[in-house]
C-alpha cells in the first residue's frame, strides 16, 4: 500500500495482533476480520462492469487452478487488499479490465461501490482505494475460443 501522503487521508491504525477491527460503542465492541472486509470489497468489484478479474498474473494462475478442482470455489478476496482499523479501512485492487472500457469510469465505478458496500455492511469508514489497473482482457485470450481456420496466402 502505498504511503499517505499530505493531502491524502490517514491510514487506519492496525487493530489488534488478530487483524481484526474493534467497532467500539457504549453497548460493545464488534469485531470485522480483515478476511471479511477483503471478500466484501472482492464481490463488489466483481459486480462493475468491465472487470474482468482480480489478481496479478501469479494470483490468476493460482485462482484458475483451484477452479479446476472439484468443489473448490472462487477466491473472492484474491487481488484485494485491506489494511483495517478500529474505525476505518483502506483496500488496495489489483483487477484485469476488459478491452474498450474507459479505466478512469471504470476505477471511479468500482471505488463507489466498494465503499458503499463495505459502509454499509461493516460501518467502517473506508478512507481510501487504491485501483491498479495490471492488465487489459482480450477476447482472443480465451483458449476457449476456436482457433482461426487456415487462411489461404495474402499475396499470390
Amino acid at each position: 500500500m502505498s504511503t499517505p501522503s499530505a493531502s491524502s487521508p490517514a491510514r487506519p491504525t492496525p487493530g489488534p495482533a488478530t487483524g481484526d477491527a474493534a467497532l467500539v460503542t457504549s453497548n460493545g465492541n464488534t469485531r470485522i476480520a480483515e478476511a471479511v472486509v477483503s471478500k466484501i470489497a472482492g464481490l463488489a468489484t466483481r459486480e462493475v462492469h468491465g472487470v474482468h478479474d482480480l489478481g496479478g498474473g501469479a494470483a490468476r494462475a493460482f485462482g484458475a487452478i483451484r477452479e479446476r478442482i472439484p468443489g473448490a470455489s472462487t477466491n473472492a478476496s484474491q487481488g484485494i487488499s485491506v489494511e483495517v482499523g478500529e474505525k476505518q479501512a483502506a483496500v488496495d485492487i489489483n483487477l484485469v479490465v476488459e478491452y474498450g472500457v474507459a479505466i478512469a469510469d471504470l476505477a471511479k465505478a468500482v471505488r463507489r461501490n466498494v465503499i458503499s458496500a463495505l459502509e454499509r455492511m461493516t460501518g467502517l469508514q473506508v478512507v481510501e482505494v487504491n485501483i491498479s489497473v495490471d492488465d487489459v482482457y482480450l477476447p482472443s485470450d480465451d483458449d476457449d475460443q476456436p482457433a482461426r481456420p487456415e487462411s489461404s496466402a495474402r499475396v499470390a
